[in-house]
């Protein structure tokens, strides 16, 4: 299937490594010029490299979203590298995992302005330009926990809910100049962030990592993690053409895990 994005120009948050990068990777395989940001430039311009030998068209940018400049570098970035704007993945890094008890108010309020206020007012930002043109796509990472929340993910789950309500109030209003507005919800996608979240679980309950993943597996229908790069072809395919008439929507890509509808 041609995706119809070829030439377009995308940014893509937190594309230092996982989601974020695989993300981009396909994106660029189909022919979009991408501007990835993230915290570790050794690693950006490892990634951007690996594009670019691969014939796709990248550019990095080093940025933190804890920054309270993050959103008015993005900006700069992407009108003087990009020239303007086409797909906009947001995606975050996760916060530490906890239990409600363990929210703070400090924490809690240091993540929602990276996790929320620096998504919305980003996507804010870049929206006049996608509707002027007619065409637009927003993409957000966010997680199962949405619908079914995540044990001792508890800031995870309250943080990325509250995008929820949000991504389906942007995609009502913005429908109608040709812009997208969709969620992306992994399940177990092997990422370091699983790993890490695993080794986490691992101490908490005083067993092995390998008992973890096992258990873990096992609630999986499909019998294994996903793979990086199944999760970056559906978030692709929200980001192409033919996926015009999708919008307002979340697309979980969890083997099946997921015991709601």
């Amino acid at each position: 299937m041609d995706l119809g994005i070829t030439g377009k120009r995308a940014l893509v948050l937190a594309a230092s490594r996982g989601l974020g990068l695989g993300i981009a990777n396909a994106l660029a395989a189909e022919g979009v010029h991408v501007l990835i940001c993230g915290r570790t430039e050794e690693r950006l311009k490892a990634n951007v490299e690996r594009i670019r030998a691969s014939g796709g068209k990248a550019d990095y940018v080093v940025a933190d979203l804890a920054d309270s400049h993050f959103v008015d570098q993005m900006l700069h970035a992407v009108h003087h590298t990009l020239g303007g704007i086409d797909i906009l993945v947001n995606n975050t890094g996760g916060p530490t995992p906890g239990t409600v008890e363990d929210m703070d108010a400090e924490k809690l309020y240091n993540f929602f302005q990276s996790m929320v206020v620096r998504v919305i007012t980003l996507t804010n930002a870049l929206m006049p330009l996608m509707k002027t043109q007619g065409f637009g796509r927003v993409l957000t990472v966010a997680s199962s926990g949405v619908f079914e929340p995540i044990p001792n993910l508890a800031l995870s789950n309250t943080l990325r809910g509250a995008l929820v309500g949000w991504n389906k109030t942007l995609a009502t209003e913005v429908a109608s100049y040709g812009v997208t507005a969709n969620m992306i919800l992994p399940g177990r996608i092997h990422t370091d962030r699983i790993d890490e979240l695993d080794g986490a679980n691992a101490k908490r309950q005083g067993t092995s990592l390998d008992a973890v993943r096992e258990n873990s597996i096992k609630a999986i229908p499909a019998g294994r993690l996903g793979k990086v790069e199944e999760f970056a072809a559906a978030a692709a395919f929200l980001c192409s053409v033919p996926a015009s008439y999708v919008t307002g929507t979340m697309l979980r890509v969890d083997g099946g895990a997921a015991k709601s509808n």
